[in-house]
């Protein structure tokens, strides 16, 4: 096997790799073994016939496509190493010569890691995030919890208002017609919490229990069923039940039922030094973010744009994991947002494109300063995912390769790097 590099324009190459006529021909050998059996050859039980006698009745380029594959896979990432080159992209391969008793010719580009110019990184200047707690942020804490701790009264003297927590069974038409998902009994609608489209829930209010009445509403011009965006319902809809929150009275009864503070004054002490600390947390992230994007934006890069693409692969695969853990396929996801991976990839372009940004410029800190995990650190990290996967970190040790050890390292050099620019910050 042989190897040419041509350096491109924005930080793409092309590796034109030469694999020998001799290791070519044992790809088609492999080929042929795992290919004879699908053919029938007369006068030969099928997969006895000779490889000569197959080429020879369909061709004898007939298994040069699995042949390549077999080539590429033994070679490609052999010649990649041995590019020299810091590769971020996964190739998009060429056959550029292909045939019998040839050199197998192929062509791979691939995205090249970006030189980073740092710009100014120490000293950076920006506003220090808010972690004051107000007594407005105690107080709509308490009003949640004396939500979550409300009854429900059912009413039966008054018709519906706005607020009220209803059951209703309805039957949509569109165009005189039912539809997929207009119909439903005992349905559970709180009036005004805009869970339905355009007017429904408004039209509901002055209606009494019993009462059977029509809605008239229009699907938004967005909405996810073709077949109804844009469109004029009617909805035949009868309230069944009204029912209302009971708030309970705010005391130090409450406090002793819901906490464990015997007043309310101690409960509100111990709500917002809870307040406080969670505050506090996210303004530090808030507080690295915004040195983190005065850092990037001082640097100078030109990402590819296959590494970018590399990088929304990675998160639609993050997604992807995310929503079956919740027991939905990314299928169901797209239909219920009504969205295409075409429009997801777009959206996601702008945050891949910044996650890109700040590991490199952060790569490039840890070797302008020189900064290194210290072995302590990397045990640290490893007793950690142990317990995470609730196993003993020796036995992790043992399944872990050299790479994903290093990987760790890096990842911890990279946040200590993050830990230096913060430090080195003025937060005014």
């Amino acid at each position: 096997m042989s190897v040419q590099v041509e350096k491109l324009e924005k930080n793409m190459a092309k590796l034109t790799i030469e694999v020998s006529a001799e290791q070519f021909q044992d790809a088609v050998k492999k080929a042929f073994n795992k290919n004879k059996n699908k053919f029938s050859i007369p006068g030969f039980r099928k997969g006895k016939a000779p490889q000569a006698m197959i080429e020879k009745m369909y061709g004898e380029g007939i298994f040069f496509e699995d042949a390549a594959d077999e080539a590429i896979n033994e070679t490609c990432m052999a010649a990649m190493n041995e590019s020299g080159l810091e590769i971020v992209s996964r190739p998009e391969v060429s056959i550029e010569q292909i045939g019998k008793d040839k050199p197998f010719v192929y062509t791979a580009l691939v995205a090249v890691r970006p030189e980073v110019v740092l710009g100014e990184y120490k000293g950076i200047e920006v506003e220090r995030a808010d972690a004051s707690v107000s007594a407005e942020d105690v107080e709509a804490e308490l009003k949640r919890v004396q939500e979550q701790n409300a009854r429900l009264i059912t009413v039966e003297d008054r018709p519906v208002a706005n607020g009220d927590q209803t059951v209703i069974d309805f039957e949509g038409f569109v165009d005189g017609k039912g539809f997929d998902g207009g119909k439903a009994e005992d349905y559970g609608l709180t009036i005004g919490s805009h869970s339905f489209i355009d007017t429904f829930e408004e039209q509901l209010i002055g209606k009494q229990i019993g009462e059977e009445c029509e809605v008239n509403v229009t699907f938004p011009k967005e909405y996810h069923a073709p077949g109804l965006a844009g469109k004029p319902a009617m909805f035949k809809v009868t309230v069944k039940e009204i029912k209302v929150k009971e708030l309970p009275e705010l005391n130090d009864e409450f406090a002793e039922e819901v906490s464990d503070f015997d007043t309310l004054e101690e409960y509100k002490k111990d709500i917002e030094a809870k307040i406080a600390e969670r505050k506090q947390k996210e303004a530090a992230t808030e507080n690295e973010n915004r040195v983190l994007d005065k850092v990037v934006a001082n640097a100078a890069m030109e990402i590819p744009e296959r590494m970018i693409d590399g990088q929304i692969d990675n998160m639609i695969q993050e997604t992807a994991r995310r929503m079956q853990s919740q027991g939905l396929s990314m299928d169901m996801y797209m239909k219920y947002t009504g969205m295409t991976m075409e429009t997801m990839r777009e959206q996601m372009k702008p945050q891949a494109l910044k996650r890109i940004q700040t590991r490199l410029v952060l790569e490039e800190v840890v070797k302008a300063e020189n900064i290194q995990a210290s072995d302590e650190k990397v045990e640290e990290e490893l007793a950690k995912m142990a317990a995470a996967y609730q196993m003993e970190a020796d036995k992790l040790k043992e399944y872990m390769t050299e790479k994903e050890r290093n990987q760790i390292k890096e990842d911890l050099a990279v946040q200590e790097a993050v830990d230096f620019l913060v430090a080195e910050s003025k937060l005014v």
